[in-house]
Order: structure tokens, then C-alpha cells, then sequence
């Protein structure tokens, strides 16, 4: 059964998962790749202990286990993914669902490296009929009243995607036990959730996958009754590097009047950023972009703006080239998936 949607003050197990798992501080926005210690973490269960062998198994011909070792011996790609957890922004709508309190952190970029999935099924060689690939993680707990490793699936179109990878290194250096060592499924443009962690099987399949992350969980609702619409691709977004200093409690930040460079990331796993804009006090003014960073990672901008003594409300949101555009307050969800609604920071400029 799932959790009724809810107004007020935190909840104790809200605030346990808040200290277990992290957001990416703000202040990292300066980085085009996310430091591993500074990047999103989200866990469901536990970290387990590192699985030795992944198995590819179910509808192949020639099913075979491989070590981590012998992945990393065969040959790879790099590629600068921007991940972002599809409950990022849950905190921010009223009422909203309890579970990880995210406000806007829950995003992050690294340089992942590892053998595209579609090397490995089609060394397995899939058979005839085959619809779906499912990942399995080593990780197991209960959501929902229901014991499960944590495992999703792709369409087979989507798996055999030249970018999928089955990672076991980020910015250079092997998986941190936190982010899935030793390996990893990184799906570029997808919401995290996608991005099985700690894989152990990767199983070909010739009907739908009905595990409970895929049917069950990740959908777009408004009601619990509904079936939903599978959270897949992330919405186009776009966050603000804090400027000046911040107020310990309120995070409020302050500064001196002058000219500000205000500077920030947008993404979005639909199609390339076209466009961000700056907004003061509710008046926009469109911001310069820098050069594309990587097909699947997010664009920095940046803007001048002349500040002078006062409150002021400064906002970001961002167009991508299919014409989505970040909507100034989020819609509403069950869950809490998918807000995307434009970022706001409270700025005081010193007189």
C-alpha cells in the first residue's frame, strides 16, 4: 500500500533518509564534472557487498558469467552522463509524499566508463522474441510490503542503445562502494532510477518485466488509483550556483551591490538545451550558454546582472530544442516525480 501524501513537518523516517542518503551542494555547479564524494546518492536498501560475477541469462544462446576483471579487459566508451533522481523537487510540493526529502540536489554529472550493454547481449546472443532486458542489483529490502532486489527493465530498443553502459569506473577512478561498485547500468537521459546499481544478472526476457520498481513504482500519478505513466526521460531543468555567501540556517545568501555574474546547469534527457533565462523579481532576460559539454550532460549558462541594495528573488529556467519548457511552479504528483519547476533563490544585496 502505498504511503498517503502528506502537509507539515518532516517525518522522523523522512530525516533518516535525508542523513543516509545526499544531495549535490549548489556550490558544486562549478564543476563541469561532479567530484564522486559531492555527486547524489540515493540508495534504496543497503550497500551490499560487492558482487563478484554478473550473470546474463534467460532468453540468449549462449548465456555466461563475467568478472569484473574481465569486463574492464574488453573494449569501452566514456561518456559525461547528467543523472538525476526522478523524485528530485518531492520536498518542494505540498503536499507531498514521504520519502527522500529532496529539494533540488538530487542531480549530478560524472564521466562514467564501461562496455556498452549491447556488446554483451549480443555476445550472448538473444533469441527470437525477446521483448525486454531486466538488471538486477545485489541489493534487496522490502518496499511496499514486498521483498525484492531492486531491479528494472528497458525495451529491447533501448537496451541495444549504443550508450548504455554496464560502468565500473566514474571520473577515472573505479565505482565507490556507494555508487554501485563494481559495476554499475549507467542510461544516459534517464531519471537515476534506470541506473541499476551493483548488478549482478542482466536476464533477456520475452514478456514485459513485472518487478515491483518497474510496474509498481517511477510513475507519474494523481491519484493512487491510477495506473500511471512510467517515469522515463528526465524533464528539462536547470539549477543556479548560490552567489556570494550563505546565512547558516536559512541558506540565504548575501552579497555586495555591483555587477554578479549569476552562473548554473540545465539538462534535460528529451533533447539539447536551446535557451535558459534569468529571472529578478519576476523579470526574465535571457542568459548566454556555454559550449555543449557532451550529448548527455548538462549545458552551463551564465548572465550578468547589476545588483542593487535590497530582497530580491532571483529564478532560472531553461527551454530544450524539442520546445519543452520548465514551467514556473511544478505539477503536482502523487509521488513527487518529475517537479521541474523553476529554481528560486532568496538573495539580499547589502546596502
Amino acid at each position: 500500500m502505498r504511503r498517503a501524501p502528506m502537509v507539515g513537518r518532516f517525518t522522523r523516517e523522512e530525516v533518516a533518509l535525508a542523513s543516509r542518503n545526499h544531495g549535490m551542494p549548489l556550490e558544486a555547479l562549478r564543476e563541469a564534472l561532479t567530484p564522486a564524494g559531492l555527486h547524489y546518492l540515493l540508495i534504496h536498501f543497503d550497500i551490499p557487498p560487492p558482487p563478484q560475477r554478473l550473470e546474463l541469462g534467460g532468453r540468449v544462446e549462449r548465456p555466461f558469467g563475467i568478472t569484473p576483471d574481465e569486463l574492464r579487459a574488453m573494449p569501452s566508451r566514456s561518456l559525461a552522463v547528467t543523472l538525476e533522481c526522478a523524485g528530485n523537487g518531492r520536498a518542494q510540493l505540498s503536499p507531498r509524499y514521504p520519502s527522500m526529502p529532496w529539494l533540488e540536489e538530487g542531480v549530478s554529472t560524472a564521466q562514467w566508463t564501461g562496455v556498452p550493454l549491447r556488446t554483451l547481449l549480443e555476445k550472448a546472443g538473444l533469441q527470437a522474441g525477446v521483448r525486454e532486458i531486466a538488471f538486477f542489483g545485489a541489493d534487496r529490502g522490502i518496499d511496499g510490503g514486498v521483498e525484492h532486489a531492486f531491479a528494472r527493465s528497458l525495451s529491447l530498443a533501448h537496451a541495444m542503445e549504443e550508450d548504455v553502459l554496464v560502468a565500473y569506473a566514474m571520473n577515472g577512478s573505479p565505482l565507490p562502494p556507494q555508487h554501485g561498485a563494481p559495476l554499475r547500468l549507467v542510461v544516459p537521459g534517464w531519471y537515476g532510477m534506470a541506473s541499476v546499481k551493483w548488478l549482478v544478472s542482466i536476464q533477456a526476457l520475452a514478456e514485459p518485466f513485472d518487478g515491483l520498481q518497474q510496474v509498481r513504482s517511477y510513475h507519474f500519478r494523481k491519484d493512487a488509483a491510477e495506473a500511471g505513466t512510467p517515469c522515463t526521460r528526465i524533464r528539462v531543468n536547470s539549477l543556479m550556483q548560490p552567489p556570494g555567501i550563505p546565512d547558516f540556517y536559512s541558506r540565504n545568501r548575501v552579497l555586495a551591490p555591483g555587477t554578479v555574474q549569476i552562473t548554473g546547469r540545465a539538462w534535460s534527457g528529451e533533447a539539447p538545451i536551446v535557451a535558459v533565462e534569468l529571472g529578478v523579481d519576476g523579470q526574465w532576460s535571457p542568459a548566454q550558454l556555454d559550449a555543449p559539454a557532451g550529448r548527455y550532460a548538462w549545458t552551463g549558462w551564465h548572465a550578468a546582472w547589476d545588483a542593487v541594495a535590497g530582497e530580491h528573488e532571483l529564478a532560472c529556467r531553461a527551454t530544450d530544442a524539442a520546445g519543452n519548457r520548465q514551467p514556473l511552479e511544478g505539477d503536482w504528483d502523487l509521488t513527487g516525480f518529475g517537479n521541474h519547476g523553476v529554481h528560486r533563490m532568496r538573495v539580499t544585496v547589502r546596502g
